[in-house]
């Protein structure tokens, strides 16, 4: 399995102390079957902890997903600031996992080198 974040989410992930190991278990967990939200489209939504506290005060984060292959993290919110995505969102990030999820290798490594995604490595 393979797991990315985006250049927005990357920023996100900084600013709110998120460890690259939390993203991990949340996509850990995905892969058990154990997720919070199918949106559909190769879109789910995942609860992770918030430094020092559970999932349940953490946040929220928007990941494209295939099961087995690659997981692309793309938004997230603290569920303190915002109750949840709007339809309209939801559809825009079953439009973008078509795309993303169907990148080709090569397609895949233009972008990491133009820092439009990075790869989250476990340690």
């Amino acid at each position: 399995m393979r797991i990315y974040i985006s250049r927005w989410f990357q920023r996100f992930a900084r600013k709110e102390g998120i460890a690259d190991a939390v993203l991990l278990e949340g996509v850990a967990r995905a892969e058990k079957g154990q997720i919070d939200a199918d949106l559909g489209g190769g879109v789910i939504k995942q609860r992770i902890a918030r430094p020092g506290q559970g999932r349940s005060k953490g946040y929220r984060t928007i990941i494209l997903f295939r099961r087995g292959a690659k997981a692309f993290f793309v938004y997230g919110f603290a569920k303190s600031h915002r109750a949840n995505i709007s339809d309209d969102e939801k559809e825009q990030f079953k439009e973008a996992a078509k795309h993303v999820l169907a990148l080709t290798e090569k397609q895949l490594a233009e972008l990491l080198t133009r820092g439009d995604f990075v790869e989250v490595k476990s340690e």
